[in-house]
């Protein structure tokens, strides 16, 4: 059950900070993929991030006018080939995987990024969830950033894990 209204005033009080900063709020489908309501939420955010083909779908179905992010561990040539149709953003999770995809990317006017890992765990207990704990595989480390393709990307990208404040994203952020 969907309360329609608290929904939207959520959706207003994100509006005001996208306003407010000048910076675009998404919506993480793994989060919330009720596509019933894209339409409306797209009144509000710029658009959402997918973690595979079957969400960029599903923004570019029931979304088309918003903006389309997308970022997975690991893409094939056949979703590679519909992902630069139908996303604007694409981040790779490992420099061969830009090396692989990033020309054909580009080739097709899309932002190109890279997920990084800090290695700068914020979860102690649950590190084996935590994209930024040493050892993760989701992200190049520092050690193996390829500086050569430095000029390739139009971003970097790094999350911390979900349910965690400000403070956690802020130490994460100054470590990257």
């Amino acid at each position: 059950v969907i309360d329609e209204a608290k929904l939207i005033k959520n959706l207003e009080i994100l509006k005001t900070v996208q306003d407010r900063t000048d910076c675009k709020i998404l919506l993480a489908q793994k989060a919330f993929s009720n596509f019933n309501f894209y339409p409306l939420i797209g009144k509000y955010l710029a658009g959402t991030t997918a973690s595979g083909i079957n969400e960029a779908m599903l923004c570019h179905n029931y979304m088309p006018y918003a903006e389309n992010h997308i970022f997975a561990p690991a893409f094939t040539e056949k979703d590679m080939a519909e992902i630069v149709k139908i996303c604007d953003h694409i981040v790779f999770n490992s420099p061969s995987q830009l090396l692989r995809f990033g020309r054909m990317a580009k080739e097709a006017g899309k932002s190109v990024g890279l997920r990084i890992n800090p290695e700068c765990s914020t979860q102690g207990d649950h590190a084996i969830y935590d994209p930024c704990a040493p050892g993760s595989r989701l992200g190049v480390t520092l050690e193996n950033f390829p500086e050569h393709l430095a000029g390739e990307l139009s971003g970097l990208h790094f999350h911390t894990l979900c349910e965690q404040n400000s403070d956690c994203l802020l130490y994460t952020s100054d470590a990257a």
